[in-house]
């Protein structure tokens, strides 16, 4: 049965978002950002509750005044204002229960969206009951309709028991306490409401909150041209409980619940509310799934990136790659535009349900899908056009402040952007130094991001290198330099695992910005740094991460040199820095392992940690030369 009503909503949802893709186009249908055209409409909502509540009064004997002053005296701002609000928030009721019915049909609700699913019925009814509470406030000949209901239909429940319609017997019965009462819940209300709204998009990866530029406008433009052509207006002048309402313009959309007070028995109306709510709050269980029947994670390898991350049940692969911070294309993630198309490289996928012209049957028999659709059956390798991402890599032009040299080959260069311009990044990512010819080098950020004013940058002399050699023999204070970023996602991920960093040569400067933006957030994760380097006067800066572990109880150093050389004396950790891990952390499951340095040095290490337990998608590395990677194609350590 189910299975069949979503079938014929399905239909319904697909024919009609056709004609509207052929009207407006894939990018801009209206039914492919419900969601943020709910949350538009409550911004709406709230700018021009603000406007209102400046002029309204919240007397008893004065709110019809106020109304009526604003709707009129001020026509072209108050009264626009009042009748957007009232159309906003029937707007919102109406994309909100859309979006939940849209949702339902694609089945796009159970296992982990069930948390977003409750929350959207909540959000639901908390808009309704805003939006009913602020019809009384209006204080006419519908608000005293509207609040009589509401008192007659609260008062069937045993906990008030005839109590609440005492309030509005007779005239004179309603003081300026209990307005002050309902102007407070219209207030409230919001506030509850904002707080959901956010609570509600936790579970979904980069959710936009807001549609595209042209539908805000679109959205907007139509509320103030209903504002004019048929503006809300107050309904038989002042509430006047010496007599009965009987010829009042009812809103069937808001109030219709109402109106089945007086034409069924009030407290079955109640048992058929309550149980209906209490049916959508359970739909995401219903009907129950025979035990065993859910799926599995599977594990998905992203490339070009080369990032493997697991697949939560029912979780589609956009929304697997978004939730690890794995910039992949996408605009509507409602399989309309395309823009996510991507293709399987190996394993099954389910490709979902879609429109037919963001993917021909052409495509889907090679191999492609919609990332925004598609889950993966099985481990599957997706590939993925990175060259659609949307990312925030913008120019800069900066000034060389410092040049300190920390070895015999590593120098410090401290840029500075001009005036008070900054530049926002996160710890572990890179930048791009552009040279003369258009040609570009990769330095990680050595500073934390709460140092944005400046960037460190540690270089080392790479021999017969075009811009190294020239920062060790020709950079001088004052000279410009030009860059692009910020690059890269070898970023800390949020979890609670313990956190291992191995550092190779110059690999300790993204190291540094991680560690130190970490100690700033305060994250209480046990960290471990292995620092590995050839020689003792490779080991440039030991004394910053000596003083860390003295500082943090959390944090931990251990320098290793493969080659001491006897002048060097040196009595701590030898050999390879893999080694000195790994006797250290025989199982490294349940750890997160970042890796920066040469190229060899990383695809040298991680078979052998995988071989003790590290997991696949759980050891990133931001190779030198080399784009960052997962560990997940490495093969097993012989």
């Amino acid at each position: 049965m189910v299975k069949l009503l979503q079938a014929t909503l399905r239909w319904c949802f697909m024919r009609v978002e056709n004609v509207f893709n052929l009207a407006f186009g894939d990018k801009l249908n209206p039914f492919y950002h419900l969601g943020t055209i709910s949350f538009w409409q409550f911004w709406l909502l709230v700018g021009t509750g603000f406007y209102l509540y400046i002029f309204a009064d919240t007397g008893v004997h004065d709110a019809f005044e106020s109304v009526e002053a604003i709707t009129h005296d001020q026509w072209w701002a108050g009264g626009i204002m009042r009748s957007i609000h009232r159309y906003a928030t029937d707007g919102m009721i109406l994309t909100m229960f859309l979006h939940l019915i849209r949702h339902f049909a694609y089945d796009r609700y159970r296992g982990f969206r069930a948390f977003s699913w409750i929350t959207g019925v909540v959000l639901l009814v908390l808009v309704y009951v805003a939006g009913i509470n602020g019809f009384m406030l209006v204080w006419d000949k519908l608000a005293q309709f509207v609040v009589v209901a509401v008192a007659e239909w609260f008062d069937v429940l045993p906990m008030f028991n005839g109590t609440v319609i005492r309030n509005f017997l007779y005239e004179g019965s309603v003081n300026s306490r209990l307005f002050t009462l309902l102007a407070f819940i219209h207030l409230g209300a919001p506030l509850i409401v904002v707080f959901i709204m956010w609570v509600h998009v936790q579970r979904v990866p980069r959710a936009h909150i807001n549609p595209p530029i042209p539908i805000r406008y679109a959205v907007t433009l139509m509320f103030i041209a209903l504002s004019l052509i048929k503006p809300v207006l107050s309904q038989g002048g002042e509430a006047d409980f010496s007599v009965v309402p009987t010829n009042i313009g009812f809103d069937w959309f808001e109030l219709g619940v109402l109106a089945l007070v007086y034409e069924m028995d009030p407290l079955k109306l109640w048992y058929l509310v309550v149980g209906a709510g209490i049916v959508f709050v359970l739909v995401p269980w219903l009907p129950p799934k025979r035990h065993g029947a859910a799926k599995a994670e599977a594990a998905i390898t992203f490339h070009p990136a080369n990032r493997a991350v697991k697949q939560r049940f029912d979780e589609t692969i956009l929304d697997a790659g978004l939730r690890q911070d794995i910039n992949l294309p996408y605009e509507c993630r409602n399989g309309g535009c395309g823009v996510c198309k991507c293709t399987v490289l190996a394993g099954k996928v389910d490709p979902g349900l879609y429109q037919p012209n963001a993917l021909s049957a052409e495509e889907l028999a090679q191999g492609k899908v919609l990332a925004c659709c598609a889950t993966a059956l099985e481990d599957v390798e997706i590939e993925y056009d990175a060259s659609a991402v949307r990312t925030n890599i913008k120019e800069y032009t900066a000034s060389v402040v410092e040049l300190t040299r920390l070895t015999h080959d590593v120098m410090r260069v401290t840029l500075k952007l001009p005036g008070s311009e900054r530049i926002q990044f996160k710890a572990g990512q890179y930048i791009n130094i552009i040279l003369d010819d258009g040609q570009r080098r990769a330095f990680s950020f050595a500073n934390p991001p709460h140092y944005g004013d400046i960037i460190e940058l540690q270089i080392r002399l790479m021999p017969g290198g075009r811009f190294t050699t020239h920062v060790f023999e020709g950079m001088k204070v004052g000279d410009a330099v030009r860059f692009e970023g910020p690059i890269g996602d070898f970023t800390l991920r949020e979890s609670d695992r313990p956190i291992v960093f191995v550092a190779g040569a110059t690999g300790f400067a993204p190291v540094k910005s991680m560690v130190e933006d970490a100690f700033r957030r305060g994250i209480k994760r046990p960290i471990h740094l292995y620092w590995g380097v050839r020689q003792l006067k490779d080991l440039y800066l030991p004394e910053l991460p000596q003083q860390w572990a003295k500082e943090h109880a959390n944090f931990h150093f251990v320098p290793v040199i493969s080659e001491p050389a006897p002048e060097d004396h040196w009595t701590g950790r030898t050999g390879m820095v893999h080694e000195a891990i790994l006797a250290d952390f025989p199982e490294l499951k349940g750890h997160e392992i970042y890796a920066c340095g040469s190229v060899r040095m990383v695809e040298a290490i991680f078979p052998f940690l995988k071989a003790h337990g590290a997991e696949d998608g759980q050891c990133f590395s931001d190779a030198f030369t080399l784009s960052a990677r997962s560990m997940a194609l490495q093969p097993q350590a012989k």
